[in-house]
C-alpha cells in the first residue's frame, strides 16, 4: 500500500530544530550529517589538491580521472546502501563505510604514483558513495516523522558546507605543500566518527529486504555512467559523441530493465503509472546539474574578472551559501500546498540565476558586474534550497514500507551522483567549445548548464502535482 508523492505534508514539521539535537538523536544526526560533509568536502578538496598532486608524483594523463574514478565508486557504493541497512543495520553499516573512506585517504596519502592514487581513490569513493547513500537513507528509520523534513534540511546543508569550505581547505594545503596531509587529516576524521556511529546506531535493527541483488540494472547503470565519463577524456569530435552516444542508450536500457525487472535499483512504485516519484528523481538530478556549475566558477572569476584565489573562491561559494540559507526556510514550510508552491518554483529560480550568471561572462569584467552575478548566482542557491529538502521528504513519503522508503530515500544520493558524473562529462565538451577563449569557455559551460537545468522546471511542476 503506498501514500501519494505528492502529500508533503504527510508528516508537518511539528518537531522543532531543538528536538533534532536532543538525545540519542544527537549522535545519530551527527553521524549521518558528518559522513555527508565528508564526502561533499572530499570532492571539493581534491579538485583544488590535483595541481600540486600532479606536480608531485606526476601522471597528468590521468588528472581526469581521479575524480570520475572516485565519483564511478561512490555511484555503486550509493547502490549498496539498501542491502548494508537490510543485512547489517546502519551501526555497521556506517562502521564499514568510515573504515573503507579512511584507508581509501591514507592509502592516497601515501601513495607514490598516480596509478596508486587512482586505486586509492576507487576504494575512498566506495566508502564515500556508502556514507552519502546513508545519510538519506537512515532518516526514515532513526528518527520521528516530524523531524524528516529538518534532518532532510540538515543533511542537504552538509553538501553546501563541503562546496563552501571544500576548495578553500584544499587550496590551504596546496599553499603549503602538504597535499598528503590533507588526506590524512580526513582519514583521521572518518576515523573519529566510527564509535559515535556504532553507538548511536546501537538500537536500530536492520530493515527487512525482500529481493536480491539487481545485477542487470547495475551492470547497464555502471555502464552508462562509465561510457558517458570516458567522453570527458577522449579527443573533441567522433570519439566523444559515440560515447556520449553510448551512455544515451545505455541509460535508455538501464530505464527498460528496471521496468520489467523483478529486483531493481530504484524502487517499483518509481515505474508505476500515475506516481510522481520518477518526477521527484529527475528534478533533483536537474538540481544537481546546477551544483556542478561551482566547479568551474573560481576558474572564470580569475581568468575574466582578475579576482585573486580567495576571492574567487568566495565567488564559487555564493551559491552553496545561498541553498543552505534558503533551506532553512522551506523545512520550516507546513501545508501541502505551500511545500508544492516551494518545489515549483525552485527550479524556475535555479535556471534564471545560471541563464543570468552566464550572459554576464565578460573579459575584463569590472567589479559590479562580478557583483551583479554574485546576485545572480545566490539566486540559483535559493532556487536548489528552495525545494532540495523537500524532495528529500516526498521521496520518504512514497511508500508506507520502510524497506521501500529507505529505498526511495537512498536513489536521492544515487541520482545526484549520475547526474554530476553526466554533467562533469559535458562540462568537458563544453569547455572545449570555448575554443581556448576564456570567456568563450565560461559562456559555453555556463549557458550550457543552465540549459540541462530548463527540464526541471517541468519536472518540478510533475513532481509538485496532485
Amino acid at each position: 500500500m503506498t501514500q501519494s508523492v505528492s502529500s508533503f505534508a504527510a508528516a508537518e514539521p511539528e518537531g522543532a530544530w531543538a528536538d533534532l539535537f536532543r538525545g540519542r538523536n544527537l549522535a545519530v544526526v551527527t553521524v549521518m550529517a558528518g559522513g555527508v560533509l565528508l564526502y561533499a568536502m572530499n570532492l571539493y578538496f581534491t579538485a583544488a589538491l590535483l595541481p600540486s598532486i600532479v606536480a608531485g608524483i606526476g601522471g597528468q594523463e590521468f588528472y581526469a580521472w581521479v575524480t570520475t574514478g572516485f565519483v564511478i565508486a561512490a555511484i555503486f557504493g550509493s547502490l549498496m546502501v539498501s542491502r548494508m541497512l537490510a543485512r547489517r543495520g546502519p551501526g555497521a553499516a556506517y562502521t564499514l563505510a568510515l573504515i573503507l573512506f579512511a584507508a581509501g585517504a591514507l592509502l592516497a596519502a601515501s601513495a607514490p604514483g598516480m596509478q596508486a592514487l587512482l586505486a586509492a581513490r576507487l576504494v575512498q569513493g566506495l566508502g564515500g558513495g556508502v556514507l552519502a547513500g546513508l545519510g538519506y537513507a537512515v532518516i526514515r528509520i532513526a528518527l520521528p516523522e516530524a523531524l524528516w523534513a529538518r534532518a532532510t534540511g540538515l543533511i542537504s546543508a552538509m553538501w553546501g558546507l563541503g562546496t563552501l569550505f571544500g576548495p578553500s581547505l584544499g587550496g590551504l594545503f596546496a599553499e603549503l605543500g602538504l597535499w598528503r596531509w590533507a588526506f590524512g587529516l580526513l582519514a583521521l576524521a572518518a576515523c573519529l566518527m566510527i564509535l559515535p556511529a556504532r553507538r548511536g546506531f546501537r538500537a536500530i535493527a536492520p530493515v527487512a529486504l525482500r529481493e536480491a541483488l539487481p545485477v542487470a540494472s547495475l551492470i547497464t547503470l555502471m555502464a552508462a555512467v562509465v561510457a558517458i565519463s570516458v567522453s570527458a577524456v577522449l579527443p573533441v569530435g567522433w570519439p566523444t559523441v559515440v560515447s556520449l552516444a553510448v551512455g544515451g542508450l545505455l541509460l535508455i536500457g538501464f530505464a527498460r530493465v528496471e521496468r520489467r525487472a523483478t529486483q531493481t535499483i530504484l524502487p517499483r512504485l518509481t515505474w508505476q503509472r500515475g506516481n510522481r516519484l520518477k518526477w521527484i528523481y529527475l528534478t533533483v538530478a536537474a538540481l544537481s546539474s546546477g551544483v556542478m556549475l561551482e566547479n568551474f566558477i573560481p576558474l572564470f572569476a580569475q581568468q575574466l574578472a582578475g579576482l585573486g584565489p580567495l576571492l574567487a573562491g568566495l565567488l564559487g561559494a555564493v551559491l552553496s551559501l545561498a541553498w543552505v540559507l534558503a533551506q532553512l526556510y522551506s523545512v520550516t514550510l507546513a501545508s501541502a500546498a505551500a511545500r508544492a508552491r516551494a518545489i515549483r518554483l525552485g527550479p524556475v529560480l535555479l535556471v534564471l540565476g545560471l541563464f543570468a550568471y552566464g550572459l554576464m561572462q565578460q573579459q575584463g569584467a569590472a567589479p559590479w558586474l562580478t557583483f551583479l552575478q554574485a546576485l545572480s548566482l545566490a539566486l540559483a542557491g535559493v532556487g536548489i534550497g528552495l525545494c532540495w529538502p523537500l524532495l528529500g521528504v516526498a521521496a520518504m513519503s512514497s511508500a508506507t514500507d520502510p524497506a521501500e522508503g529507505g529505498k526511495a530515500a537512498a536513489a536521492i544520493t544515487t541520482t545526484q551522483l549520475i547526474a554530476f558524473s553526466i554533467v562533469s562529462a559535458f562540462a568537458g565538451l563544453l569547455m572545449a567549445a570555448g575554443q581556448g577563449s576564456p570567456q568563450g569557455a565560461a559562456t559555453w559551460v555556463s549557458l550550457g548548464i543552465a540549459l540541462l537545468c530548463l527540464p526541471g522546471i517541468w519536472f518540478g511542476m510533475r513532481a509538485a502535482k496532485k
